[in-house]
């Protein structure tokens, strides 16, 4: 019966009733607010990501507007984890920054055709320096982002 009432509300209802979130504020189902908040942040990011590698930059041939995209969402990334839990921020933040913000700013697939393009050129050092420098580089700024958010705790609860 549950199954049928399902399969009929959805032939029924508006289709931008079925693709769209809902509000439904007293039973903390802000859907419409997750929705924006993410979207804000995924445009944000992916703006301010355009805007950091539309003129491509090298140095002795290391490609290297993506890693610093990478670098710094990394260290956004590490510094919001430790604020957001240590200030007790909303999950709905999550949302805006981690998710939305650092996920479209921060670029795996732009990373994989820079190495890809690197190994079909046969440059092979500079393959190995990329993913070191990516990988090693993003890790170490995540380290970095958490470490600055565990300072600032500090000086908060001191």
């Amino acid at each position: 019966m549950a199954m049928a009432l399902a399969v009929a509300s959805a032939r029924t209802a508006p289709i931008w009733m079925l693709i769209m979130p809902t509000i439904k504020m007293e039973g903390k189902q802000l859907k419409w607010l997750e929705f924006a908040l993410l979207a804000v942040g995924a445009v944000a990011g992916a703006y301010l990501r355009y805007r950091m590698v539309e003129s491509p930059t090298a140095i002795y041939g290391l490609p290297v507007n993506v890693l610093v995209v990478n670098v710094v969402g990394s260290f956004v990334l590490g510094l919001f984890s430790i604020l957001s839990v240590g200030l007790n921020w909303d999950s709905q933040y999550t949302l805006l920054v981690a998710v939305g913000f650092c996920g479209s700013f921060t670029t795996m697939s732009s990373f994989a055709l820079e190495t890809t393009n690197l190994l079909e050129s046969n440059r092979f050092t500079l393959l190995a320096l990329n993913i070191l420098a990516n990988v090693g580089l993003s890790l170490g700024a995540i380290i970095g982002g958490r470490a600055l958010g565990n300072v600032v705790m500090e000086r908060f609860t001191s």
